[in-house]
């Protein structure tokens, strides 16, 4: 049963709902800096406010709240930048971080590529993508939901110990005002179930875990759901095997198979493609996957986990296929990035209250292909599914692939017993002309992908 939020609290969130005191901040901000000096400038105010509980053996462990405004303010001067942030805007506070920002940015060095976005790129319209649930949850609601996610995970049958649950809530929004005339805000809630089960004993113990986000209480898993789940995923892993090195079909779940979205998207960031960093810096426009690939990035999909209808520099957004039918179309761009380049901003900036704009993706997902999990790996006489990646040792300058993982071996089309402590090595530019996506997409992540094969990875085992 849900908890009812109080009339007080109700009021309390009422307030935190209201983005007025942050814009006329935030606008106050921006006519300080031009009084200062500033030939432009963009101010950001983000509000975050987050309360999470996390209980094990029955017990609530730990509660938190955490709630702040904070104001970031970048001015420029010439061809010169500088970036000033406070959560003190109390007094004169706003005309002394304004004459800091212009005083910061007269001794800056000179840098061409910086400057506030177009006015004709800017955002006019703000669709309604209903990203915020009017529904606050109370601490004793997100007790509950902690609670009865560990209660599932202890109730699967193997299961040994909990590694405990957690269960959290937050607002989050930006606001954005330019000397240019833009003037815009969001905000969006979270909620999030997460639960962690052990089996086994001593050195035979294994561990699994299983997680539910969303902006709205309705479209997450219930808690039952998500502790069942990683009760059942960590017993399917004990008394795990170790395997020959070889050379077979490796199969990504789709908890994982988003790591892969990852790595293009990462190899396309502007930044790296300005610095020459990336292994794709010379492949826009190429072939890299089979024609039934594409890879989409969707700020505008409604309830999304990163959706917003504006970047950090006002630019309008819109949905792209980053790959389609295969082939690479663009870079993730900011408008400096894109100046460096020669290009135009595609609309992806991010950025803090201490940091100026950086190029980034929103909610991003692989499109589904036609076979069933079942079908793309009824053929495959040996090979490794995926389930867990460790590490991080991809290199984004060469494109080689390294990373720790387990899973489970496949043996004639049928997922057998588990799988640890093996690597999974290739080259990126292989694993990208040889990916096949089943049927089975769903959107839980921010980075969403269904089952995935790719051919011929080498498997580091004993």
């Amino acid at each position: 049963m849900n908890s009812s939020p109080s009339a007080s609290s109700t009021t309390a969130h009422r307030d935190l709902f209201d983005q007025s005191a942050l814009s006329d901040l935030a606008q106050r901000l921006v006519e300080a800096a031009k009084r200062a000096g500033a030939d432009a400038a963009d101010a950001v105010a983000v509000r975050g406010v987050s309360q999470g509980v996390e209980v094990r053996d029955g017990r609530v462990e730990e509660s938190e709240r955490s709630e702040g405004d904070d104001v970031g303010l970048r001015v420029l001067v010439g061809q010169r930048q500088a970036v000033v942030s406070t959560n003190d805007v109390s007094g004169d506070a706003v005309t002394k971080l304004a004459e800091r920002a212009v005083a910061m940015a007269r001794v800056a060095p000179d840098d061409k590529y910086v400057g506030l976005a177009d006015p004709a790129l800017l955002a006019r319209d703000f669709p309604d993508l209903d990203l915020l649930d009017p529904d606050v949850p109370a601490t004793s609601e997100l007790e509950r939901r902690a609670l009865a996610a560990e209660a599932a995970a202890l109730g699967v049958k193997g299961v040994t110990k909990s590694g405990g649950a957690s269960a959290s809530a937050g607002i989050g929004g930006m606001v954005l005002v330019t000397s240019t005339g833009f003037h815009g805000s969001y905000l969006r809630s979270s909620q999030g179930i997460s639960a962690t089960a052990i089996s086994g004993e001593g050195t035979g113990m294994e561990r699994d875990y299983d997680f539910t986000s969303a902006p709205h209480a309705a479209d997450l898993l219930s808690p039952e759901v998500v502790g069942r789940s990683a009760g059942e995923r960590t017993v399917a892993r004990s008394n795990p095997r170790k395997v020959e090195t070889c050379k077979v079909p490796v199969v990504f779940d789709p908890r994982v198979a988003g790591s892969l979205v990852g790595h293009v998207v990462g190899a396309i960031n502007g930044a790296s493609i300005a610095r020459k960093t990336s292994f794709l810096k010379d492949k826009l426009g190429q072939q890299l996957f089979e024609k039934n690939i594409r890879i989409i990035d969707d700020p505008l999909r409604k309830r999304g986990l990163r959706s917003q209808t504006f970047d950090a520099e006002g630019v309008a957004v819109k949905k792209t296929a980053l790959i389609d039918e295969g082939v690479l179309t663009t870079w993730l761009l900011d408008c400096a990035t894109a100046r460096e380049l020669g290009l135009a901003t595609t609309g992806h900036a991010h950025r803090g209250v201490s940091s100026s704009p950086s190029p980034g993706p929103y909610n991003l997902h692989l499109e589904p292909g036609t076979p069933s999990p079942a079908e793309l790996i009824s053929d495959i006489k040996q090979g490794f599914y995926v389930t867990d990646l460790i590490g991080s040792g991809v290199n984004g300058v060469t494109g080689d692939y390294s990373r720790g993982a387990s899973g489970f071996w496949i043996e004639n089309g049928e997922i057998t017993y588990p799988v640890s402590e093996v690597t999974i090595a290739g080259h990126l530019f292989e694993i990208f002309k040889s990916m096949q996506p089943a049927n089975n997409l769903e959107f839980r992540y921010g980075i969403n992908a269904p089952t995935v094969r790719i051919e011929g990875l080498t498997l580091g085992g004993r």
